[in-house]
């Protein structure tokens, strides 16, 4: 599947923001914006949300298109969607230190979703789901080291420690979400 290899910082000072969560993204200045219209703001939330996950248009379009079908708020829905895959929870739990590593760890077949081996970043984590570093993969340093220095800052997730694992204990909530963009113009964009 295709993915954005551009150069991130860059994009983070055009943002205005730190999507990237890399202590260097913004060392050398936000780019300032002139006045934007009410359609530059609601693409650049869009555009924030798109890089805090790392997915392209396409993805981005089917996410707003099931939100949009699902009762409840609408943008709530959105971002609570993009923050149950895979790859995310791989981020959050600390099984990686970037986005993008815990792409390529879930791609590599480093992750077990239920005992199971898992190879689609995208896929959907539901509540008491268990994510697991496979036996091997314990072994190696970079992954070891990366998660047992990671402490976990979101009360949705449950981190085991000795088993090198961790599970979504339930839906989390907007406002639990690490991430700030204004879900509103993001909906009111598509």
């Amino acid at each position: 599947m295709a993915r954005n290899t551009g150069p991130r910082f860059k994009v983070a000072r055009h943002l205005g923001e730190n999507v990237y969560g890399h202590p260097k993204a913004l060392k050398r200045g936000v780019k300032g914006h002139r006045k934007l219209s009410e359609y530059g703001l609601q693409l650049l939330e869009k555009q924030k949300l798109k890089e805090y996950y790392g997915i392209l248009e396409k993805q981005m379009t089917r996410y707003v298109e099931k939100a949009t079908r699902s009762q409840g708020n609408t943008g709530d829905l959105l971002v609570q969607a993009l923050e149950c895959r895979l790859d995310n929870l791989v981020y959050r739990l600390g099984f990686a230190s970037t986005l993008r590593q815990a792409r390529q760890m879930v791609v590599h077949g480093h992750i077990l979703l239920n005992g199971k081996k898992a190879d689609r970043p995208s896929i959907e984590v539901k509540p008491g789901n268990v994510i697991t570093l496979k036996e091997t993969s314990q072994r190696v340093d970079l992954y070891r080291d990366t998660f047992l220095s990671h402490t976990l800052n979101v009360p949705y997730l449950e981190k085991d420690m000795d088993g090198f694992s961790g599970a979504l204990t339930r839906q989390p909530l907007r406002e639990e979400i690490p991430i700030s963009v204004k879900d509103s113009l993001i909906i009111e964009f598509y």
